[in-house]
Parts: C-alpha cells; sequence; structure tokens
C-alpha cells in the first residue's frame, strides 16, 4: 500500500474532522500531495495539495477557508484539517501523490498514486 487515508466518518454541519495518509513505498519519492473528492454521480474534483517540500499550497474555492492541508515529514503524513463542514462536501475522499511534476496540479491525472479513499459525510 502506497497511500493510507484515514479520519472519514459523520459529522454534523459546522462540525470538523481531520484526515490523514500516511505514505509509504514509491509514493515517497513524490513531489506533491493532493487530496480529492468524489460524490456519488460526480466526478473526482480536486480539494487542495501541498508540495512535499516548502510551503506552497494550493486549495479549491470550495476548500478556501475551511480546509487546511499540513504534513509531517517525519511521520510521512499528511493531513486534511475541514472545519465548517456542509452537507455538500459529503463525498469519498482520496488522497493522491504526485512524482512527476514540481507544480502543484488539480488535475485528478496528473496524479500517480491514490489511497483507498475515506467516507466524510456530513448531516443538516
Amino acid at each position: 500500500v502506497q497511500l493510507q487515508a484515514s479520519g472519514g466518518g459523520s459529522v454534523l454541519a459546522g462540525g470538523s474532522l481531520r484526515l490523514a495518509c500516511v505514505m509509504s513505498g514509491s509514493a515517497l519519492s513524490s513531489n506533491i500531495m493532493g487530496w480529492f473528492r468524489q460524490a456519488p454521480g460526480d466526478e473526482r474534483e480536486f480539494v487542495g495539495a501541498t508540495k512535499w517540500s516548502g510551503g506552497r499550497r494550493s486549495y479549491a474555492e470550495s476548500s478556501e477557508g475551511r480546509f487546511t492541508i499540513s504534513r509531517d515529514n517525519f511521520k510521512n503524513t499528511v493531513y486534511l484539517q475541514m472545519a465548517s463542514l456542509k452537507p455538500e462536501d459529503t463525498a469519498v475522499y482520496y488522497c493522491a501523490a504526485d512524482s512527476t511534476n514540481y507544480r502543484i496540479s488539480h488535475a485528478a491525472g496528473e496524479y500517480e498514486y491514490w489511497g483507498q479513499g475515506t467516507l466524510v459525510t456530513v448531516s443538516s
């Protein structure tokens, strides 16, 4: 397993959750770690990403101001802290790693490694 995501669950609107993604194996050579999500019937969409070295981060407009990506280089772990959650945030969340590019891409196709997904359900 290259990426192992965890932390999903059910929460009321306005609540918070923190997702974690542990990297291992070949994924450790990646330059960029990203988070995507996919709701039933929808395409997978970009949530946010961080460069593994340096402080550069990028967020989707829907995430900006509510979600924060952080990383622990010693634990090879990237986190997605989600606050002020809304029912429309309900989705399966995936972590992903890009070992080819040095600039953050919002395109899922640029990421080679994917975690198994963790379900986040936000109820009103």
